[in-house]
Parts: structure tokens; C-alpha cells; sequence
């Protein structure tokens, strides 16, 4: 994952480093026998690679606010400062630069060490972030830098943290046409109503107009599944069927199929079915062993009459 507040990029040094002699521009508080150099001092050995910031570090980095240079840095301690041939302990040390950054465009490398910044003495990282952040986009400035041991002056623009942000991250709402075809495309999952008569043992649904055509008839209920040892089951019914009719009563929902079982069963223990089952009616009698269920009693209204 990038970093987004102080994520950098490198790619100029190189050129600068080809000028001699080179001149080095430190700050008033600096010895003035460091102001001007014929030639550079003699290259030291590179210092060993950084180790990477904590997360909690690379946290702090990430902010869409203010202005942003493009890297990564750390404080640097006592180990540090003896690494990297520093004469004290402070500056912010650069851990990473991202491509296409200013700091990249600067010529800024990982392993620099940032001293000064635009006239302000760098004591720590939190602070050179501070600075950055709140440079004006587009506003150059410039960085003391120690570079294995060697002190140069670099010059940066910081650009917009939120322009970064949204040239990275691309966010484009797509249109009715575009959403409507997405979801066109992906399948998705429907609602189905089932009904479980206990009466009869059976599980049912209505059937469509569509499935209607197939069965060969105008409205019935389609019976999914057939529970063992039940009256249906006993009488004949099977997955497939289609009932068209509870006695004389024609029904199209499972919920008539259970109304008029209930009302059939009031006067005799045998129902007759008809069903549709390879498009022919077929009649069935359905017996049921026990006590048909009791009836709710009618709700009535008892008034006190106080004499």
C-alpha cells in the first residue's frame, strides 16, 4: 500500500550530483566554513539501509490534508545518527519515496537525512510532517539535506495531498444505462412461498400462468413434496401433482387446498381430490384416521343488564 501524506518519489539526483563543483547553501545558523565548498568532501561509505517505519508510523503519514512531498520517514536515534555520519541527533530520516512525487522530482533518496526546511531546523519527524503539510501546493522550497555524511541543499514543490489523492484513487459514478446492464447480468436470488399442509402431509406452491400452460389447465396448486405415512401419501398423491379440486370446490392456492380439507373433513373422514398429474384428472380419496381439529368458537358478545 502506498502512502498517501508522505509517499515520494525519486528520480533526480542523479544530474545534480554530476555538477562540480557544487555549491552548499546552509543556514545562518550553520558554520560559515560549511557555506561554500570548492568540491564535494570525499563520499563515505553508504550508510545501511533504514529499517522500515512501524505501522503506527505509516499511519500517521497517510492524510488527505494540506500539502504532501511523497515520503516516508522516521526520527532518528542514536543508532541512526552514527549510521548515517550525522554530527547530531535529530532530522528526519527518509525511508521511501514514491514514483511521480515531488520528492522523487527533487532528487530526494532514500537514507537523506532532512535537516532544515525552508529556513525551519528539523528536530523530528512529526514536525517535518507538520511543515510539509502545511507548505501552500506548488510553493518551493528548500531542504538541508545530509546525504551519507555530506550536507546539500535541495529544492521541492509540495503539491496537493487531496489532488494526490484523487488522481490515485478514480472514483467515477456509473450511468442508469451502465447500472442497469450490471444488474441485468448478475443473477440473483428470489422469494419463494411454500405452504406445508399437515393435514394432508404435502408441501405446495401455487402454480403460475407459465407453469399452468405446461400442466395443461387453468389454476391448481402444485404439490412439491409428499411426507411419509400421511393421508396424501396413503391415498395416492405424488410430487408433481397438480390438485385442481378439494370436492366440488376448485382452488388455486395452497391455503384453499387447507380451507376446504378442513371444511370436508367437518362432515366425513374421506375427501376426494382431483388432480392433474401427465395433463389427465385423476380422483383420489383421501382418509384420514383421526378427529378432524375443533372448530374455534364464535366470539359472542355478553352484555350485564343491572336492574
Amino acid at each position: 500500500m502506498r502512502l498517501l501524506s508522505f509517499s515520494v518519489t525519486a528520480t533526480m539526483f542523479a544530474a545534480l550530483a554530476a555538477l562540480a563543483p557544487a555549491q552548499i547553501v546552509l543556514p545562518d545558523s550553520e558554520p560559515a566554513a560549511l557555506l561554500s565548498q570548492t568540491a564535494p568532501a570525499p563520499p563515505n561509505p553508504p550508510a545501511p539501509p533504514a529499517p522500515q517505519p512501524p505501522m503506527g508510523e505509516i499511519v500517521r503519514l497517510m492524510s488527505s490534508n494540506g500539502s504532501y512531498l511523497g515520503v516516508g520517514v522516521r526520527d532518528v536515534d542514536s543508532d541512526r545518527k552514527q549510521a548515517l555520519n550525522l554530527k547530531e541527533e535529530r532530522g528526519a530520516e527518509i525511508t521511501s519515496v514514491e514514483e511521480n512525487s515531488p520528492a522523487a522530482k527533487a532528487g530526494l533518496k532514500t537514507g537523506d537525512v532532512v535537516l532544515e526546511f525552508a529556513g525551519n531546523r528539523v528536530e523530528s519527524m512529526e514536525q517535518f510532517i507538520r511543515l510539509v503539510r502545511e507548505t501552500p501546493a506548488g510553493r518551493e522550497v528548500k531542504m538541508a539535506v545530509s546525504r551519507a555524511g555530506s550536507l546539500t541543499t535541495i529544492s521541492a514543490r509540495p503539491e496537493s495531498a487531496r489532488s494526490r489523492l484523487e488522481r490515485s484513487i478514480q472514483v467515477r459514478i456509473p450511468s442508469s444505462g451502465e447500472i442497469r446492464a450490471m444488474v441485468h447480468g448478475f443473477d440473483s436470488p428470489r422469494a419463494a412461498m411454500y405452504w406445508k399442509s399437515s393435514q394432508l402431509g404435502v408441501e405446495a406452491e401455487s402454480v403460475d400462468s407459465q407453469l399452468a400452460e405446461f400442466f395443461g389447465i387453468k389454476q391448481g396448486v402444485l404439490v412439491r413434496s409428499v411426507s411419509r405415512e400421511t393421508p396424501a401419501e396413503k391415498a395416492g398423491v405424488r410430487a408433481g401433482d397438480v390438485i385442481v379440486r378439494v370436492e366440488e370446490t376448485r382452488v388455486s392456492s395452497p391455503r384453499e387446498v387447507t380451507t376446504a380439507v378442513r371444511e370436508a373433513r367437518a362432515s366425513a373422514r374421506t375427501v376426494n381430490l382431483t388432480v392433474v398429474r401427465e395433463k389427465k384428472e385423476l380422483a383420489l380419496k383421501v382418509t384420514f384416521e383421526d378427529q378432524p381439529p375443533p372448530r374455534a368458537p364464535r366470539a359472542r358478545t355478553i352484555q350485564n343488564k343491572f336492574q
